[in-house]
């Protein structure tokens, strides 16, 4: 999957440097030894311990290894800032890159460029995708979009065609109803309640012309927008389309604690290159579509970022070692063999090429879903500001307490922009 603006000389041009890195390592000294930290499932521990040990056997650097789920990661990863610990390589989420960008955590990688960092091949807007104020804090590990994963058997069994691309909110709402009245199957539910999950609302704001936040790093949305969101999920809740709270409150933004995983649902709303991790979990075909829109034509609220990034410490002893560690992940044909999809499609049209000469069913699936999504797709929105996490983790808080009828939608909408812009406000 060459891209248009890449001829086939270039292309076999980039394509012999990179077999050529991989034949030529650098030496390095005895003993040279940096830590890797990142997040995820078991299935991608295993995968990149495997990614790292090709990495060892290449340049005879040995890697220390911490990996932990979503929650305890950035919990974690707060205390190793405080106490200039961090490790040489770290796994980057975009919401927090500006975050540790701008607090002295990261380091700039631009002078890396065309170097050990020979990530050309990713085309500018992939390589841009990763900074902060112009500067380079990271390395793209993989394309992805949010995404709608979808149990078309569970739906079937309730006599209802799932959602697809070009779903309206309004026809999403009309199908969990009918769901609901074709369903036999006891505590199984057409969807999650996505009233307190971040992306969900990002979206539904962007197909309205707004957004989470401004450019400036203040709210992009206003209590009317975050009421009239809390409604639309509470009329799904009280004809029965979604979990109630107290499966909904189970979710720990972990993929074993998904109510699709765990069978109560036939959709979540996740990332794309999760459908392979959902898929190793369920016995059963499952297919990957588009969030719901607006209207037809209107403006798209969805869009590819980085599903992640590698970024370097700014404390690192050895940043040479790690910008090399990061350049073999993203580069290597043998790393991106092991790797696969599971951090998403790789920005390098170049390994994206050998990648897909062994990609299963699911892989292949992923791939068309991110080239599907084309229409539905603007541009990346403006870097989350500092307290954008504590404002998601608000949001969720909100959507449990109207679920759980602590606040009516109009109380929630007000409590959501009131604590809001008191957490970005104290965050400057």
């Amino acid at each position: 999957m060459i891209s248009n603006s890449l001829s086939r000389r270039r292309f076999l041009g980039l394509a012999a440097g990179v077999a050529g890195s991989l034949c030529c390592p650098r030496l390095w000294a005895a003993n040279a030894r940096i830590k890797f930290i990142w997040w995820g499932s078991q299935e991608r521990t295993v995968l990149t311990h495997k990614a790292l040990a090709a990495f060892t056997d290449t340049t005879g650097i040995d890697i220390d290894t911490e990996y932990l789920d979503w929650l305890d990661y950035w919990q974690r990863f707060v205390s190793l800032v405080a106490t200039r610990q961090t490790p040489d390589l770290i796994q980057m989420d975009y919401r927090y890159l500006q975050l540790y960008a701008d607090n002295g955590v990261l380091l700039p990688l631009d002078k890396y460029l065309g170097k050990r960092l020979d990530i050309e091949s990713f085309g500018q807007l992939n390589i841009d995708s990763c900074r902060v104020d112009g500067v380079l804090y990271g390395v793209n590990l993989g394309i992805n979009s949010s995404a709608t994963i979808i149990d078309r058997e569970g739906w079937g069994s309730a006599g209802v065609e799932p959602p697809t691309f070009g779903t309206t909110w309004e026809a999403f709402s009309d199908k969990c109803e009918a769901f609901v009245k074709g369903n036999k199957q006891p505590n199984f539910y057409a969807t999650p309640d996505a009233s307190g999950i971040e992306v969900v609302f990002e979206t539904w704001l962007r197909q309205r012309g707004k957004g989470l936040y401004t450019p400036e790093g203040a709210l992009n949305f206003d209590i009317d927008d975050a009421v009239e969101w809390f409604t639309y999920w509470e009329k799904i809740r009280v004809f029965g389309g979604c979990v109630p709270a107290d499966i909904q409150v189970l979710v720990k933004h972990t993929i074993d604690t998904s109510v699709l995983t765990l069978g109560y649902a036939a959709t979540d709303f996740a990332h794309s290159n999760m459908l392979l991790n959902y898929q190793q979990r369920i016995p059963k075909p499952l297919d990957i579509t588009a969030f719901p829109i607006t209207s037809t034509g209107g403006q798209p609220g969805q869009y590819y970022k980085p599903s992640q990034m590698l970024s370097v410490s700014a404390y690192s002893k050895a940043p040479e070692l790690a910008v090399e560690l990061a350049n073999f992940l993203v580069m290597s044909p043998k790393a991106v063999r092991i790797l696969g999809v599971d951090r998403g499609i790789p920005a390098s049209p170049i390994v994206r090429k050998l990648l897909l000469q062994q990609l299963d069913a699911v892989g292949r699936k992923t791939i068309a879903y991110i080239n599907d999504l084309a229409p539905f797709a603007g541009p990346l929105p403006p870097l989350p500001p500092q307290g954008a996490g504590e404002v998601a983790i608000t949001l969720q808080g909100i959507g449990h307490e109207i679920a759980f009828k602590q606040l009516t939608p109009k109380r929630g909408g007000e409590k959501l922009v009131r604590e809001a812009s008191a957490i970005l406000s104290n965050s400057i």
